[in-house]
């Protein structure tokens, strides 16, 4: 059992390693750079090449059936989940072979919407609080579950 952490743009990195650290789980951080390393002995820091995607294929290569994805992507969601990996968003939310579907057609419809209107403004919600606090509660459960089998 892994984390994967896609780590460019992640909010929940520090309680990525607190969590993972008290199951004695090794960690990897992906990113293309500019991440401080960590100390901790079971947070390995993945430094990726330039380039679009390249991080996403690192951790979609490498996740499998019982570890745990961390990431906002959801094509390398969808990946992951095929994989059989358990993948959850930063606010907590799990992406399974349930949701992923409308998940991903979602994203899409979004995108097309975005580039049919050059207009159309938003970045989306900011990161609260209670995101952090679902995110915690749903990697705890995460881990306990891989952990299981």
């Amino acid at each position: 059992m892994a984390i994967y952490v896609d780590a460019d743009a992640c909010p929940v990195k520090a309680e990525v390693e607190r969590v993972g650290t008290r199951h004695k789980v090794h960690i990897f951080v992906v990113s293309n750079g500019g991440l401080r390393p960590s100390q901790n002995p079971l947070v390995e820091n993945v430094i990726v090449p330039e380039g679009p995607d390249v991080a996403d294929m690192w951790i979609a290569d490498r996740a499998a059936k019982g570890d745990v994805v961390i990431t906002g992507d959801i094509p390398l969601a969808a990946k992951c989940v095929e994989a059989g990996a358990r993948v959850l968003k930063h606010n907590g939310e799990a992406l399974t072979a349930a949701n992923i579907g409308n998940v991903l057609a979602t994203r899409d419809l979004m995108a097309d919407l975005r580039a049919a209107d050059p207009f159309r403004q938003g970045g989306g919600k900011g990161f609260t609080k209670a995101d952090r606090s679902r995110f915690l509660d749903a990697l705890e459960r995460e881990l306990r579950a891989a952990a299981r089998g």
